[in-house]
């Protein structure tokens, strides 16, 4: 079975290669909005599939394509990647001193077979100051993170107090859950 990840994600490639697996990788060019009346927890999950159904044409016989998104949500609001430095200090303003969500979507797909899945993770981040949440952005450039922020970078060290769930699913692969829904595929 050749395995492919659709992702360009460095996090993404990084986890896969540290669960043991030989991949090639795909990157899916699609629209990435959604209905406003999808509910946030099914978000990921839909992107995910929807990656999957953009390149499954791509597929031969024997592969196993896994695809993958990750939102942040705050008070049932999901908050993307940054736009810009400005977009970056707010999102991460909002989430100082609050409990988010993380939740990762996984599709799997060969050419006959479909499983989607999804991993919510909580994380609290302690009260974070202006001084430290610009220092963060100026110094690890956040933009291409959903959140604006990595839960592997500085500020996961400094700022994450608790979290509850899969700490990998917060770096954008649930690997445990995956490691087993490939098993069983």
């Amino acid at each position: 079975m050749r395995i492919i990840l659709g992702s360009s994600s460095p996090r993404r490639k990084e986890l896969l290669a540290a669960m043991g697996f030989e991949f090639q990788t795909m990157s899916p060019d699609i629209d990435e909005s959604f209905s406003d009346e999808m509910p946030v927890e099914e978000v990921a999950a839909f992107l995910a599939e929807s990656k999957a159904n953009a390149l499954v044409n791509s597929l031969e016989k024997e592969d196993l394509l896994i695809c993958s998104d990750t939102v942040v949500v705050l008070n049932n609001k999901i908050l993307g990647k940054p736009s810009d430095r400005e977009n970056a200090i707010e999102i991460l303003s909002q989430l100082s001193g609050n409990t988010h969500a993380v939740i990762t979507g996984v599709a799997l797909k060969s050419i006959s077979k479909t499983k989607v899945f999804s991993v919510k993770t909580e994380v609290k981040f302690t009260n974070l100051s202006l001084s430290q949440i610009e220092f963060y952005i100026d110094n690890y450039h956040p933009f291409d993170k959903a959140g604006s922020y990595g839960i592997q970078d500085w500020i996961g060290l400094i700022g994450v107090e608790k979290i509850e769930g899969s700490y990998t699913n917060v770096m954008g692969l649930p690997t445990c859950e995956l490691y087993e829904a490939i098993l069983n595929f």
